[in-house]
């Protein structure tokens, strides 16, 4: 059966990663189920803490229909608490991330070790965290990048038993990753790499910030200005010459869904329907999506 590890091993060894796109709403989901079949190319449905409250009673009809594709799964993204982990588990999400990244080692350990016992029980992935991001997405914040220690991500790995660690190297949450230099700390995935050997990792705060999108929310009444991402060719490295499977992106999507919605209301200032504006920021984010299977994430074909 492909489920969610069989895509990660194969990942490891031919060289790509499967794209982690968060959704909020039916339209960015639409988008990123449509480019997964037309690229046929297997992919990770991801919410937040904050998506599911959003979203409600609507999430899991939606998610099935999205998991009716095949290659296609749902994951919760920053699980703050094991309550909202066994929550995820038991409404059938296919993978999990406990986030205790900002408490002291043990605790972080502890509590990780606690969620993957109940979410292996179930056939359910978990993701760990090791390390923090600079940067604000939802309820998790750091004001400092606070870079993973490479012997204790083995150490952690080994007493938790997670299926995936989330790294920190120098990727960000937000749309404003970089002041100066922008660079990851390659040296530091080797060396967790060398302790962990073909074990899959995850970059979180990877979304690329592209250019010509703020262009075309700032031409159509928008004001986002000095954001910027992640250069995909650091990506690329990440992806092709270490071990990264999973890549995280949540707000490239927004950008591309507020582009589209914006420039259809700034053109037709007497438009009220919204099937025409939110079509056309779905429209836009699924080509971003497409983009960053072939071009960035090499997911295209591989379902």
């Amino acid at each position: 059966m492909k489920n969610l590890k069989f895509y990660f091993d194969k990942a490891l060894k031919k060289g790509f990663a499967l794209g982690a796109f968060n959704f909020n709403n039916m339209e960015v989901l639409q988008a990123i189920v449509s480019a997964s079949e037309t690229l046929s190319s297997p992919c990770i449905i991801s919410v937040s803490e904050g998506a599911m409250q959003y979203m409600g009673e609507f999430l899991m009809p939606l998610a099935n229909t999205a998991r009716k594709n095949k290659g296609i799964f749902l994951h919760l993204d920053h699980g703050k608490s094991y309550e909202v982990c066994k929550k995820a588990i038991e409404l059938g999400f296919d993978s999990v991330m406990i986030d205790c990244s900002a408490l002291p080692f043990e605790e972080n350990v502890k509590l990780t070790r606690k969620v993957v016992n109940y979410a292996h029980k179930h056939g359910v992935l978990v993701e760990g965290e090791l390390g923090q991001l600079k940067g604000i997405e939802e309820n998790t914040k750091s004001d400092f990048h606070h870079f993973t220690d490479p012997n204790k991500a083995k150490e952690f790995v080994t007493k938790t038993g997670v299926d995936t660690l989330a790294i920190a190297i120098g990727t960000s949450h937000g749309a404003y990753k970089y002041q100066g230099e922008q660079t990851l700390r390659f040296d530091i995935l080797s060396e967790i790499e060398l302790l962990l050997p073909n074990f899959p990792l995850v970059l979180h705060g990877a979304s690329t910030v592209e250019q010509d999108l703020l262009e075309e929310i700032n031409a159509n009444g928008g004001n986002i200005e000095n954001a910027v991402g992640i250069p995909k060719d650091l990506i690329i490295e990440a992806i092709k010459e270490h071990n990264i499977v999973k890549i995280n992106t949540d707000t490239d999507l927004r950008l591309a869904l507020t582009s589209g919605a914006r420039t259809v209301l700034n053109n037709n200032q007497k438009e009220f329907d919204p099937r025409k504006y939110l079509g056309a920021g779905r429209d836009r984010a699924q080509s971003v999506v497409e983009d960053k299977m072939t071009n960035l994430l090499f997911s295209k074909n591989q379902k």
